[in-house]
């Protein structure tokens, strides 16, 4: 027979009936919920659970696993229901060229409602990605714990919850929530490293507005209670808040090309186009600005990025200190800035929280922190010290004191009391301190200084020698007391430099540092909720 011949038998030939039955099989379980489920979340302008994974993963790179798993509860009429997959999706793929492990809740599917095998599948595919050392990123859509499957619904978040814990610091978790996410189900992002919430579509709350009402009187929207907005600008327990799904999957595929896939490893490095030695101009311009008049620390931050790009945290949240990563000559590096244009820059509850967890995870995952320095104090009044800011500013103390990576910290204008040791002082363990020639350290500032010293002094006179007198005393004290010379003097700063070469300077410390600490040799001690 000729080569065409058998070709041409070939393809008359019959498919196997057990491969068509597998082929058949396999293709009602993709399917998901009913046709009319479908339609229903396209209406809300929601992405199907597999729309969701095409879109964050590289093309043709998932791998689908347990597909035909499904429950095994006959109660209530579950035995007469197609439950493909038992509403989740779980498998591996590429992010950036770089392994995940992915699980993807399907609402179209009981409301994608956890049960015992639903759960099971996540903590299946979450124990393969901390026995091989990959992130782990959940979309989560579901209506909630499976009423009819009882505790055993409530036994499958309570493992979900241990893997959360036992993978903390260990691997990175990202939580992607693109629904509702109720009850017990919130504390699973909760324990993780980061939460992307969508505008408009997503909701997080352990109580929901009818409960609430009953409970309290108060009658509140599903938004005002757990929208993304509440979320990501009053709560903090999320991170990022894109305005669509397609851009929530392009910001997540961002996140993961700062991160390492596992403690054991760096970030990976990128080349740099930008040159190393490029001047900061602007931050010679910050040197002539009155240390009264705000700003906003994301330009300084720019200045010193490489391509003057910037990936920032928790934007809308505790405004006055702004974390997030950059690049230095390639390098991944974290960034935490006290920002002057929101409260002064002063620390308060909500600013501890954000910085300490965020400098625990740079610590745990092994990337550098560069430290901004311009701080009047900690915030003032009664809310704030009866809130906790002694315990809450604990957290940032305790978060630089313990963090073993490479720190460079740079005192920009002002850095004022217990403030300044807080943020990465030299004797908190920063390994290179910088300061400007316009930088002001000093206990207080030197108009409240002078109040206290000169009290008798600078009540003589007219009001006119009072003035005069206020302004030579406040100069003096600059000079002598809030000068970086002077704490230069000291040892506590290593060295004033020009400020258009700060670039150049931090780039210069942190490759020194590369080698400070190797990964994985340092304790884990997870990156607990603050």
């Amino acid at each position: 027979m000729t080569d065409a011949g058998a070709k041409k038998t070939r393809k008359r030939a019959a498919v196997p009936q057990n491969i068509k039955h597998m082929r058949e099989v396999i293709e009602k379980a993709r399917e998901g919920g009913d046709p009319d489920r479908v339609l229903a979340q396209k209406a809300k302008g929601k992405l199907t659970a597999r729309e969701r994974i095409h879109y964050l993963v590289d093309e043709d790179s998932f791998q689908e696993l347990d597909l035909l798993v499904t429950t095994r509860c006959n109660d209530f009429g579950l035995q007469d229901k197609h439950i493909p997959g038992d509403g989740v999706i779980t498998g591996i793929g590429r992010v950036g060229g770089r392994e995940v492990a992915i699980f993807a809740q399907d609402f179209t599917v009981l409301g994608g409602s956890l049960g015992l095998a639903h759960a099971n599948k996540i903590c299946k595919i979450m124990d393969m990605a901390v026995e091989n050392r990959v992130p782990v990123i959940g979309l989560l859509d579901s209506g909630g714990a499976r009423i009819q499957e009882g505790v055993d619904s409530l036994d499958g978040y309570a493992k979900i919850f241990y893997r959360n814990t036992k993978a903390s610091g260990v691997i990175p978790q990202i939580s992607v929530i693109l629904g509702p996410c109720a009850g017990g189900a919130v504390y699973s992002p909760a324990l993780t490293d980061f939460v992307f919430m969508v505008e408009g579509s997503s909701h997080m709350f352990v109580t929901g507005p009818e409960v609430v009402k009953a409970a309290t009187g108060e009658t509140v929207t599903f938004d005002v209670l757990g929208g993304g907005m509440t979320h990501g600008a009053k709560s903090g327990n999320c991170h990022f808040l894109p305005r669509s799904e397609p851009d929530c999957f392009r910001q997540v595929r961002e996140l993961i090309s700062f991160l390492p896939q596992n403690r054991w490893e760096k970030p990976p490095r990128l080349a740099n186009p930008d040159p190393i030695r490029r001047t900061t101009p602007l931050l010679e311009v910050l040197c002539e600005v009155d240390p009264r008049k705000p700003y906003r620390v994301h330009h300084v931050i720019w200045q010193l990025a490489d391509e003057h790009k910037f990936f920032e945290v928790m934007h809308d949240f505790a405004k006055n200190i702004v974390i997030g990563f950059m690049r230095l000559g390639g390098d991944v590096v974290g960034v935490v800035a006290n920002n002057p244009a929101h409260k002064a820059g002063a620390i308060d509850i909500d600013a501890s929280d954000k910085a300490a967890r965020f400098i625990r995870f740079l610590n745990t995952f092994n990337i550098p922190i560069l430290t901004l320095v311009d701080v009047p104090g900690y915030w003032p009044g009664v809310e704030q010290e009866h809130g906790g800011i002694i315990r809450h500013g604990a957290k940032l103390l305790h978060a630089y004191a313990e963090a073993t990576v490479p720190k460079v910290t740079v005192v920009l204008r002002k850095a004022y009391g217990g403030a300044y040791i807080a943020m990465s002082s030299k004797h908190m363990g920063a390994d290179f301190n910088f300061a400007l020639p316009c930088a002001e350290i000093a206990v207080m500032g030197p108009a409240g200084a002078i109040e206290i010293l000169f009290s008798r002094k600078l009540k003589a006179g007219t009001p006119e020698e009072q003035a005069k007198l206020r302004v030579e005393l406040t100069d003096d004290y600059k000079r002598r007391f809030a000068s970086p010379y002077q704490t230069a003097s000291t040892g506590s700063v290593d060295e004033v430099i020009e400020p258009s070469e700060v670039r150049h300077k931090i780039a210069r410390a942190f490759r020194f540092l590369e080698n400070k600490r190797q990964p994985g040799e340092h304790d884990n001690r997870g990156n607990i909720p603050l």
